[in-house]
């Protein structure tokens, strides 16, 4: 039991460290693509999440987490994909302003 969570916390700060070195290698050119991409991605997380939520049979932790898990992903899929929409209308033409 206790091998499992030093494994499992040995991944997460593994995987921490390596998003915060990719991530801090991408151009800005490519950062909206990969905004996109990440909403995408996020999209299935919340899809995981809603399956985590429907398992109720497992008992009352299951449920709260997975309500929580089902509410985060949607946060971060609407306000990934109003960020990307934002960051899209800066390469907008603007109109010139009528007299």
């Amino acid at each position: 039991m206790i091998e499992t969570a030093v494994y499992l916390a040995f991944i997460l700060v593994l995987s921490i460290f390596l998003g915060f070195e990719v991530i801090s290698k991408v151009p800005s050119t490519l950062h909206t693509p990969l905004m996109s991409g990440s909403n995408a991605i996020s999209g299935i997380t919340l899809i995981g999440a809603l399956t985590a939520a429907g398992t109720g049979a497992r008992g009352g932790i299951v449920i709260v987490l997975g309500v929580l898990s089902v509410a985060l992903a949607t946060i971060n899929v609407v306000g990934g994909y109003l960020v990307t929409d934002r960051m899209l209308a800066m390469f907008r033409r603007k109109e010139p302003k009528r007299p």
